[in-house]
């Protein structure tokens, strides 16, 4: 049955990478998931112009319990607060991870402490674990040498990337002290200086990039 599973969820993969569409996890907990509306749309855009992908414009909204999830091959989340996933959600967002789906969770300030509290619930026997600079997201399209980049100041902190591994794979992806999405938004919204909106839209096209790819 687990074979039959990941065959439809693969089947699923692959017949969505014609389409190439992405996905907004919608989440409960109270905090704000429908943050930084402006960031996938113009990370969507710049992926389309210079990495040759083919995403569709408009990214959905998808739930985490919900079936739909399996369209997307990658997930995007943000937020400044709490997170809740149910254990009917968990069950399902395990199963989409497990069969090849990839979940980025980008902090924009806040989220840290509740998503590592669900990540325990999704994979109970795991612990993340910081990717090194050398690891392929960091030069899937752009170089950078020094890992994940600093877009913006809260605590002072270094950016970190961390992630869940099965087998070597990279199921999902946390970018913690960066707030790659901030970047990613409209010029005027965050007065970001062009260098540094370009190397946060150059970081999430190498996560776009690898998320197709692995």
């Amino acid at each position: 049955m687990r074979k039959l599973l990941s065959f439809i969820f693969l089947l699923f993969f692959t017949l969505n990478l014609f389409g190439q569409q992405i996905a907004v996890l919608k989440y409960k907990g109270g905090g704000d998931w429908y943050g930084n509306p402006t960031a996938l749309p113009n990370l969507i855009e710049f992926c389309n112009q210079n990495i040759n992908t083919s995403i569709e414009a408009k990214p959905q909204t998808v739930e985490p319990g919900s079936a739909d999830i399996f369209q997307y091959p990658f997930i995007h989340m943000t937020g400044h607060g709490n997170v809740f996933f149910s254990d009917e959600e968990v069950q399902n967002l395990r199963t989409y991870l497990l069969g090849g789906g990839f979940l980025h969770m980008d902090d924009n300030y806040g989220m840290n402490e509740y998503i590592r509290r669900e990540l325990k619930k999704l994979f109970p026997e795991k612990e993340l674990e910081e990717l090194s600079s050398s690891h392929p997201i960091f030069s899937a399209a752009y170089n950078f040498p020094d890992g994940l980049p600093k877009i913006h100041e809260h605590d002072g902190l270094r950016p970190q990337a961390f992630g869940i591994f099965e087998n070597d794979r990279l199921l999902c992806l946390f970018t913690y002290e960066s707030d790659l999405g901030d970047g990613w938004e409209d010029p005027q919204v965050h007065n970001d200086p062009e260098e540094v909106r370009l190397k946060a839209l150059r970081m999430g096209a190498n996560i776009i990039k690898y998320a197709f790819s692995n």
